[in-house]
């Protein structure tokens, strides 16, 4: 049977026929998976509370014929987010899976509440796309020409690997661009910052005012002060909010900081004595930074020296002298 079948499809698809029809076949048992997998378990809690809410509803309601009275915003939730009925298969399913996925979003700059399912679901959508695209180029090239069946599955893997894992290399990127411009602007700041303490100002003035002026320059790092500070403002405890602080940043310079403000709050010392020490500790540091990377500067150089400089240099020199040579091995020749 199954060779006749094949012998069947050959005939009419061609000699990729049988591969063809087995990627339709997956193409629909994945969409008839899709759904089961999409389906949101619904929580026992929240069935309970909607039909407490249900039953309030019903007894509340007026008995003369008038119209209901509006609901309060505060019970109504209309505004949940379109993904949530995806979030069983859009979320990491264990804790630590979470709590990893939301540092990473934090770190890239990306705050919302719903982040980490969003992120999921424009990974899940490019990569289905890049693969849809991959299968049409596979098609069109089967039709037009022959193709071999290696460079048919590479020309429908690839583009979806490329779909899949390219909002992945975008946070990562994030996460890399907003580390080093914390980096860079962290000793500023400190300088700033001791300016402030030292004005006669206590820290969480000094930090709202630093967020305030570094806005323009390093806006990463402002929204964390101002992040800081509000937490501050919030009741949050103070210790809490720098570790917050220095795990949200992903800098070792910061969380070299938060240690320092922490054991200086611990040990009654001086925060402007603290800062002033380790603000020139900063500054050292990002000159020595500075430093090796002129250092690495000759190394990296090296290599376009040499393909775009010397062959140039080669041909300018030795070109006239070559072509002398040519002209009197050709008059020999002659």
């Amino acid at each position: 049977m199954f060779t006749s079948l094949n012998q069947m499809l050959v005939n009419q698809f061609g000699p990729l026929g049988p591969l063809m029809a087995l990627g339709g076949l997956g193409l629909l048992l994945i969409l008839a998976a899709l759904p089961i997998m999409l389906k949101k378990q619904v929580d026992p809690l929240t069935k309970l509370k909607e039909s407490n809410r249900g039953a309030a509803s019903t007894l509340s309601a007026p008995r003369n014929g008038k119209a209901p009275a509006k609901k309060s915003l505060r019970m109504g939730n209309g505004g949940s987010d379109k993904l949530d009925k995806f979030a069983t298969f859009l979320e990491p399913k264990t804790e630590e899976e979470m709590t990893s996925a939301r540092l990473k979003m934090v770190q890239a700059g990306y705050r919302g509440r719903n982040a980490v399912r969003t992120f999921h679901a424009i990974q899940f959508v490019m990569g289905i796309v890049c693969l849809v695209i991959g299968v049409v180029y596979a098609l069109i090239s089967s039709a037009t020409g022959e193709i071999s069946t290696t460079k048919l599955i590479l020309s429908v893997i690839i583009p979806g690997a490329v779909g899949y894992y390219l909002p992945r290399y975008w946070v990562d990127r994030r996460v890399q661009t907003r580390q080093a411009e914390i980096q860079n602007g962290f000793p500023d700041a400190l300088d700033m910052l001791l300016v402030c303490v030292e004005a006669g100002q206590s820290l969480d003035q000094g930090i709202i005012r630093v967020s305030k002026e570094l806005a323009a320059g390093y806006p990463a790092l402002a929204e964390e002060f101002e992040t800081v500070s509000a937490e501050v403002k919030a009741g949050k405890d103070k210790i809490a909010v720098l570790r917050s602080f220095a795990e949200r940043s992903g800098v070792p310079d910061v969380a070299s900081f938060v240690t320092v403000m922490i054991q200086s709050q611990t040990f009654g010392t001086s925060i402007a004595e603290s800062l002033r020490v380790y603000s020139s500790e900063m500054r050292d540091k990002r000159v020595m930074r500075a430093e090796e990377a002129a250092n690495k500067l000759p190394t990296k150089m090296t290599l376009g020296t040499m393909m775009f400089t010397v062959p140039p240099l080669l041909i300018i020199l030795v070109g006239p002298s070559v072509y002398d040579m040519i002209q009197m091995f050709a008059n020999f020749s002659m």
